[in-house]
């Protein structure tokens, strides 16, 4: 009987022990450790992340200082990260991404999914619901500088206009803006 009352004693102390851990290492990983271990590159997210939120599914919400740029490598291939940036994390890709946009030309376009295809290859995919903007995966090894953005003039009218027309429909609560 005793035995069994040390055993039983030892897995408690074991199964916290474990929980412990676990703990403590969900504690200290950072968001670009979780990337990592999805076989994405570090670099999808600038540097800086020091809030983030992840459930079981995959399911994430990186919160930053303030809404930013990002170059990588020329000029052109430049992201736009908002101040919350979420999506669902899965082996070699993001769905359902929220909070990143890429410049093509002079155009911006809200990327939908991060993808890649196979490591292998070398290249990574921003798809933007029409085309997928190819990048080379090695832009991305590690956390770029992210330059702090501010609102135009113009787009401050436009999203106050935005704001204004669904208040005076009184549609603010289904917005998208």
């Amino acid at each position: 009987m005793l035995f069994y009352h040390n055993l039983e004693k030892s897995f408690v102390i074991f199964t916290f022990l474990l929980f412990s851990i676990l703990v403590l290492a969900t504690a200290e990983s950072s968001i670009y450790e979780v990337l990592k271990s999805h076989g994405l590159p570090e670099g999808l997210l600038p540097k800086g992340v020091r809030n983030f939120t992840l459930d079981n599914s995959g399911n994430f919400v990186v919160h930053l200082d303030q809404a930013c740029n990002a170059v990588f490598d020329k000029k052109e291939n430049e992201l736009h990260y908002e101040r919350n940036v979420s999506g669902r994390v899965s082996d070699g890709q993001i769905d359902s991404v929220s909070g990143i946009s890429a410049k093509d030309l002079f155009l911006w376009f809200q990327v939908k999914r991060i993808y890649v295809s196979a490591s292998s290859s070398g290249v990574i995919y921003f798809d933007v619901g029409v085309v997928s903007k190819q990048f080379s995966l090695s832009a991305f090894d590690s956390p770029k500088e992210c330059t702090a953005v501010q609102l135009t003039d113009l787009e401050a009218k436009s999203l106050s206009s935005k704001i204004k027309y669904k208040l005076d429909q009184g549609n603010i609560g289904n917005a998208v803006l």
